[in-house]
């Protein structure tokens, strides 16, 4: 091994390159059971970002199944998720570019099952006895907002989709008992978000598949039912907040109020449905159910009797574990560790074999290049505490010199009902094998902590997360852990809203990057897609009536105090954050003659797909605080334009 270098903090020489990420790096998901064959979508950045589904037949051989220039991608609630479902061989997907519904038989051409027009489609299942689909449908044909129902479509397209559920604003999880006579959904209505309060309905089916009589199962007032599951003996389960954590419950008729809980304890057995298709848990049998939780951002496997109600651990190497499938004694998911990419895995439910079916990233890695976080718990405001991973730099080539601290950078997750994990994240060591410590903060508002700490944030955006970012910087900094003079904050969406707070109201970091962050509150409020218009409304209060507090939170309104470089980058076609709530912060900071950058990309939505764009926003970031803290790059990258420098 070489004699490792002494050199500044954020001058180390790294393996992990821009280029070696996005060249090596792709996004799973969606995963589908159908027969001996294991099916998941692949985001590709080199592809344009396009989403492709992919096979994985029995005798292990791997296939794209979806053709160019098909993109699998649903806009129902903009963020997407269920985008297709296989049934028999035959894959039904919703097509990005006209969002039209296809089906596309074995060693066939995609046919489109659904009519011109502007609708969307999402969650889907085959209801194989009436040879038709069943799924959430977003109309944007009329004025004002879109409606969204629960339609069914036959399966070859031959008639027009027919509404079975309507009336309330949003619905998701159209799940169809085993017999085919009952189907089960979650709805809900403004100005509720899916983790606030949702209903479980199941309604009995006519012979001919229209709804007869239905009624409503769980959920209400401060509820957040999620989740509906048929076992196989025609049992209908659910995951439910109602004991401030997600756990697991049955519909059971036989007790008080009809639910009863399978596994009580201080652990989120579910997620905040930001997209359809999530699945935590599925049955290997009617009293064997294989689910996930978390504690504490770590992920654990285990095997639940429904009958005993006895919890069984799975030992796994992982730590983040989503989208579990079980079919014909094995289970298939998503899964990813500290030091492991993300993958899809399959467990053999017998033996206990663990078996990898595709790596998100191809690259083989030095540990020594590799930083492993450390969950850290921190002093907030309010004697309360909040939580993070911090990741401290690691690089086995080089040391700092004894008398320095490291940089720190900290993230600030999106949503912000949703959470960071200790998921592998190429990404963050893109900075930490450079010299720079990172901490990527879970703060109050963050799922996986209880739906108490989650309602932290309930009319304090803006000053709850902020305070949690700022108050971890600042224990780090006690600690000794890093340098004061170069703290950092970078965040997307509503992570760049906190971002942007962090640096106009508060005065302890000293540079920033906001990705499609939010700027203008006001703006947001009136100018953003359906699922989230009415977001605001618990997270702010009610608007026009509380108009005072979206000024007051909004950074675009307080550019006197805001007195440090940031850049921003954005996607032109974004609809969720437009264009122009980083428009106004950049021309006010460009008014003020303060160090900023702006790097627009054509043909980005919400999130960036691209591998070109990708790598520019990690070069161009670090190439940013590499002018403002005068760091000595070790790499040669494509310059941004930084004005009043």
């Amino acid at each position: 091994m070489a004699e490792t270098q002494v050199a500044p903090y954020g001058s180390w020489q790294s393996p992990i390159t821009s280029d070696l990420i996005v060249a090596g790096t792709i996004g799973l998901g969606g995963v589908r059971l159908d027969g001996n064959q294991v099916y998941w979508s692949e985001q590709r950045p080199t592809e344009g970002g396009r989403n492709v589904i992919v096979c994985r037949s029995a005798d292990g051989q791997i296939r794209d199944i979806t053709p160019t220039p098909f993109n699998v991608r649903t806009r129902v609630h903009e963020y997407g998720g269920g985008s297709y479902l296989v049934h028999q061989g035959t894959v039904y997907f919703s097509n990005f570019a006209d969002q039209r519904l296809y089906r596309q038989d074995p060693e066939a051409e995609p046919i489109a099952i659904t009519p011109e027009g502007a609708y969307r489609y999402a969650d889907g299942v085959v209801d194989g006895n009436r040879n038709r689909m069943i799924c959430v449908r977003e109309d944007h044909t009329g004025s004002g907002e879109a409606a969204n129902t629960i339609v069914s479509l036959t399966l070859d397209g031959s008639t027009k989709p027919l509404v079975l559920v309507s009336g309330n604003d949003f619905y998701s999880s159209p799940r169809l008992s085993p017999d085919g006579t009952q189907l089960a959904w979650i709805t809900w209505n403004h100005p509720n978000m899916p983790w606030d309060d949702t209903e479980l309905w199941v309604g009995q089916l006519h012979a001919d598949g229209t709804i007869a009589a239905s009624q409503k199962i769980a959920g209400g007032m401060n509820e957040s039912v999620v989740q509906p599951v048929w076992s196989p003996d025609g049992r209908l389960y659910f995951v439910s907040d109602r004991t401030n954590w997600w756990n697991l419950y049955r519909w059971n008729p036989a007790v008080e109020d009809g639910v009863e809980a399978l596994c009580p304890m201080a652990a989120e057995f579910g997620s905040p449905h930001w997209v359809f298709g999530i699945a935590d848990y599925a049955f290997a049998a009617a009293d064997d159910l294989i689910c996930t939780y978390s504690q504490e951002g770590v992920s654990y496997l285990a095997s639940l009797n429904v009958q005993t109600k006895e919890l069984s651990p799975i030992t796994t190497n992982y730590t983040s574990i989503a989208g579990i499938h079980v079919q014909a004694g094995r289970a298939v998911f998503n899964a990813g560790s500290a030091t492991e990419p993300g993958a899809i895995v399959q467990l053999d439910l017998t033996t206990g074999e663990v078996t990898v079916l595709r790596r998100s990233s191809t690259l083989e890695i030095d540990p020594g290049y590799l930083s492993v976080p450390r969950p850290i718990a921190f002093p907030t405001e309010n004697g309360l505490t909040a939580y993070g991973f911090f990741y401290p730099p690691q690089n086995r080539d080089y040391t700092a010199p004894t008398d320095e601290r490291p940089p720190l950078l900290v993230k600030s997750h999106g949503g912000p009902t949703a959470a960071t994990s200790t998921a592998f994240n190429l990404r963050i060591q893109y900075w930490t094998s450079r010299g720079v410590a990172v901490l990527d903060v879970n703060y109050g508002g963050s799922t996986g902590y209880g739906r108490e700490y989650r309602e932290r944030l309930k009319g304090q955006w803006g000053i709850v997360d902020v305070d949690d970012c700022v108050n971890g910087a600042k224990y780090l900094v006690a600690t000794g852990e890093v340098d004061s003079d170069r703290l950092m904050i970078d965040g997307g969406s509503a992570g760049g809203y906190t971002t942007l707070c962090a640096l106009t109201f508060r005065d302890v970091f000293k540079a920033g990057a906001s990705y499609y962050g939010v700027s203008d509150l006001e703006a947001l409020a009136t100018d953003t897609h359906k699922f989230e218009a009415r977001y605001l409304d618990s997270l702010i209060g009610s608007y026009p009536a509380q108009r005072h507090l979206y000024l007051e939170r909004s950074p675009i309104h307080a550019t006197d105090r805001l007195a440090c470089p940031v850049i921003f980058f954005q996607g032109d076609e974004d609809k969720v954050v437009p264009p122009n709530q980083a428009e106004m912060m950049v021309n006010a900071l460009r008014a003020k003659q303060l160090p900023v950058a702006y790097v627009l990309y054509a043909g980005e939505q919400h999130g960036f797909r691209k591998a070109e764009n990708i790598k520019r926003t990690l070069d161009g970031e670090f190439y940013f605080y590499s002018k403002v803290f005068g760091f000595e790059m070790a790499d040669s990258v494509e310059p941004v334009a930084i004005e009043n420098l």
